[in-house]
């Protein structure tokens, strides 16, 4: 058969009638975070039992009751002929020879009367066509409104909110620009008066470098030349004068010999030296570990792990050599013996040697309470229980210290307090061969927590000793 749908208006009307479709389909309970098109589905869903056998009855009574047997009567077929819901012609049922006015919801088809009273269909959910096409009519009204509500809102969303997004886009941008611009102008002035101070200041410390050597070459110049005089005199004593006179010029001599031991022997002294100190900079130290660490050309090692060479024997080294594990207990069997082993502290060394370009690289000392980590020498002793192979407490060893809470730097077994406001779970190392400069740093807020800088004339390799649980080299 053939069924005419009513044509619905999709598109966005006046305001006023907006306003009563939105207050008509409130009235249809339609529930708007449903999907727009699911509703002919639900609309399709078998009806209760007692609605099926209702159906069914009325059916029964509509085929037992005429004089035409299977056919339905002609109240019924008036009232669907009239509505508009059938065509003329009707499809008939193949079995029965009825007209197919009913439909079967569990197969999803066209059934006639008496499939749903006695037929293969008796115990399906059946419902008249004529009301279920009600129904997919209703439903299509619905779906036509929810439809024009949808539409309302993405018109009134491209109109107020995007518009005003633009705008407020605009704003926005403008104010991050001046933000940046005001960043960096106050940053590149801060440094450039850093740098007119540090250059004026090595300036002074140049010139009074150069005085010193002026002062001393003036000096020295006239020690020479009153030392080669003296030497002249008394060698032409020596080769010139007679017996008589050389005896009586016994206390000449002597004073001639004082005044050249007089002049003294030159020494060589810091104050001819330019002073390193002339270019310390907190700020400038800061930006510029800053610039290595967080900028474009980072620098990194993650190639760095843990010689396992070095381990001692009180720490236990993970498969990946990049964790290691203070151990409560000495274990029972030491491993084979080996010159580069510490064998009585819990030291372990790096396996990157640094002797030139610049180094950076994290540990995670969250889990540890007690821990060093920091640069020595190749050269550094590992046998014995010395201060010569104790990190921090000789001269080839510069290390960060964590114990009892307390954070100090140590070097020489000379120890620095550092003021820390909260406790570091991960710390950084940043060396700069090229500055002599080694850096300890707080990687999660760029804190800086220590810096030395001194001539370093041998290679160096990172160094670590852990006491409690344990500590992981992250890269």
């Amino acid at each position: 058969m053939t069924e005419g749908f009513t044509e619905c208006d999709l598109t966005c009307s006046s305001p006023t009638t907006s306003v009563e479709t939105l207050n008509a389909v409130k009235c249809l309970k339609i529930d708007p975070e449903q999907p727009i098109f699911s509703v002919l589905t639900g609309g399709m869903r078998e009806q209760q039992p007692e609605q099926a056998e209702a159906d069914i009855a009325v059916s029964h009574q509509n085929t037992c009751g005429g004089s035409g047997g299977g056919a339905t009567s002609p109240t019924s077929a008036a009232s669907d002929t009239e509505s508009g819901i059938f065509s003329v012609e009707s499809e008939v049922c193949a079995e029965h020879d009825s007209e197919l006015d009913w439909f079967c919801a569990t197969e999803k088809k066209l059934i006639c009367s008496r499939c749903a009273n006695a037929g293969p269909c008796r115990e399906h959910s059946v419902a008249p066509l004529a009301r279920r096409v009600g129904v997919v009519r209703n439903q299509l009204v619905d779906v036509c409104e929810k439809i024009q509500l949808q539409a309302l809102v993405i018109e009134k969303f491209i109109q107020q909110t995007l518009t005003a997004k633009e705008q407020k886009l605009q704003a926005s941008a403008s104010r991050a620009r001046e933000q940046v611009l005001a960043q960096v102008t106050a940053a590149r002035e801060a440094l450039e008066e850093e740098e007119q101070r540090l250059l004026e200041q090595v300036q002074r410390e140049e010139e009074r470098v150069e005085q010193c050597l002026l002062t001393q070459r003036a000096h020295w110049n006239h020690a020479l030349t009153s030392l080669s005089q003296t030497r002249s005199c008394l060698v032409h004593t020596l080769t010139h004068a007679g017996d008589a006179q050389l005896v009586t010029s016994v206390q000449e001599i002597a004073e001639r010999v004082e005044e050249a031991d007089g002049v003294g022997k030159p020494c060589d002294t810091d104050q001819l030296n330019l002073n390193p100190a002339c270019i310390e900079s907190k700020l400038l130290r800061g930006l510029w570990a800053t610039a290595l660490l967080l900028g474009p050309n980072a620098y990194g090692s993650p190639l760095l792990k843990f010689d396992e060479r070095t381990v001692s024997p009180l720490l236990s080294l993970s498969e990946d050599l990049r964790t290691l594990t203070f151990l409560q207990k000495k274990p029972r069997q030491s491993p084979p013996y080996d010159p580069a082993r510490f064998d009585s502290w819990p030291n372990a060394l790096g396996s990157l040697s640094m002797s030139s370009s610049t180094h950076s690289w994290v540990v995670d000392v969250g889990k540890s309470g007690a821990f060093k980590v920091g640069v020595c020498y190749a050269s550094l002793e590992r046998k014995g229980s010395g201060n010569e192979a104790r990190l921090g407490y000789n001269s080839e060893s510069w290390v960060l210290c964590r114990y009892d809470g307390d954070y100090t730097y140590c070097h020489a077994g000379k120890k620095v307090p550092l003021q820390v406001v909260t406790r570091p779970q991960r710390i950084g190392l940043l060396l700069d061969w090229l500055s002599q400069t080694l850096l300890f740093y707080e990687p999660d807020s760029g804190a800086l927590l220590y810096s030395v800088t001194q001539p370093f004339n041998a290679p160096l390799l990172p160094a670590f000793a852990v006491t409690d649980r344990s500590i992981t080299i992250l890269h």
